[in-house]
């Protein structure tokens, strides 16, 4: 992983609160939640069987949004 991205994820977890406790970051990134980008800047398609469960998930007409700022990035800058 690059250092600005490093950095970059380091800055966000120190400036947010998740109530996963970050277990997205445990492993390199191998426990996302299933998302999609698909071209919105500031959010993906959540893809999640529930994404109710989710508190960062809204529903958005027949889609369910993620708008977690850290899933986000990991989505646009790692491709995960």
């Amino acid at each position: 992983m690059e250092k600005e991205v490093k950095k970059k994820i380091e800055e966000m977890l120190a400036g947010m609160d998740c109530p996963k406790d970050f277990k997205c970051t445990q492993g390199g990134f191998e426990r996302l939640c299933t998302a999609r980008e698909f071209g919105i800047e500031n959010y993906l398609e959540c893809l999640e069987e529930d994404p109710s469960e989710c508190p960062f998930a809204f529903s958005f007409g027949y889609r369910h949004m993620c708008q977690c700022p850290l899933r986000v990035y990991i989505a646009k800058k790692l491709k995960k």
